[in-house]
């Protein structure tokens, strides 16, 4: 059986440990016991702590370790789960395992992280010059403190090379839906999908997401051009117009604006007119092709496919799902 590792550390989220461990053990074994039939486990996982102690976790539970995580036995696949303490303070309490990690790199070892234990991964250089994705919520965090990682936090999952990572909260489902795919084949990750009721459809987090975390930053310019594009965004907006209200270049426009929110101003009017359109259909029973006239867009089948890329859900299916 393939052998996975799932870390174990104090402020770590109860649920992205547990959780994943739960896939894992019963890929090929509750499908099986659904139709009366031999179980057929594919994993081997166990919950590894610095010294084999237990893990405290941030909701006050306390989990019993298999073992720790610097034993000679290695393992396949390495799961660091989502921290749930202040992170800066669970990085700095973990620097021998962030040491620990970056050692993994060098073997044929698959490590995957679930929300914000891309930090740890991250801190240990294991994703630069990666794809990747965190938590929606901690994305802007994340890129300033990791400037050489490609966040994606639209992302449910991404993998590049050796190193997979899922997005936010419970994500986990995802992350651990791919790997069991991977490494035990597209039927045993399907049974163990439909055995966990598990949306196996899902690619982006976006819907989630807040647009208030683009303003988590000290560019006071770059501020007060989004207060003005949160007043004008329904009207035509050309760049002229943005270079006219901060007083900047194109040039130096795009790469203040860039620093600060991490999209363009493009991709910020866009997300706004999304934004807009995503809480008409959440709470209202208004025309689909009204609201978006009323985001200030014209064509609907052009913002018809921009909401579905960024949403990753069509309008009509993002009311279906969403509508209070």
């Amino acid at each position: 059986m393939l052998r996975v590792a799932v870390i174990g550390f104090d402020g770590a989220l109860a649920s992205a440990i547990t959780g994943i461990i739960d896939l894992f053990r019963l890929a090929g074994v509750s499908w099986a016991r659904i139709h009366s039939e031999e179980p057929d486990p594919r994993f081997h996982t166990r919950l590894l702590t610095r010294d084999g102690g237990p893990c405290r976790c941030i909701n006050g539970m306390t989990l019993m370790a298999d073992g720790r995580w610097d034993t000679d036995d290695p393992a396949d696949v390495i799961v660091i789960p989502t921290i749930g303490a202040f992170i800066p303070d669970v990085l700095k309490r973990n620097q021998a395992l962030i040491e620990w990690l970056r050692q993994q790199d060098s073997k044929q070892t698959l490590l995957a992280s679930n929300c914000t234990g891309a930090f740890l991964l991250a801190e240990a250089g294991l994703l630069d010059e990666k794809q990747a994705t965190t938590h929606w919520g901690f994305s802007n965090q994340f890129r300033q403190r990791y400037p050489r990682v490609y966040c994606h936090p639209e992302k449910l999952v991404t993998v590049d090379g050796n190193v997979a990572c899922a997005g936010g909260g419970m994500a986990w489902w995802d992350l651990g839906v791919y790997l069991v795919e991977r490494y035990a084949g597209t039927d045993v990750a399907r049974q163990l999908a439909k055995a966990f009721v598990i949306d196996a459809g899902r690619t982006s987090q976006a819907p989630y997401g807040a647009l208030q975390t683009k303003r988590y930053h000290a560019d006071r310019t770059i501020l007060e051009l989004q207060d003005w594009l949160d007043a004008n965004y329904t009207n035509p907006v050309t760049l002229r117009d943005l270079c006219q209200q901060t007083g900047l270049s194109e040039r130096s426009l795009f790469r203040r604006f860039r620093a600060a929110t991490g999209d363009t101003p493009t991709t910020y009017l866009q997300l706004l007119r999304i934004e807009h359109v995503r809480q008409r259909l959440e709470s209202s029973r208004q025309a689909i092709e009204d609201i978006i006239h009323s985001a200030g867009y014209e064509d609907v089948s052009s913002f018809s496919r921009l909401f579905k890329k960024h949403t990753g859900m069509a309008p009509g299916a993002y009311r279906a799902r969403f509508a209070r």
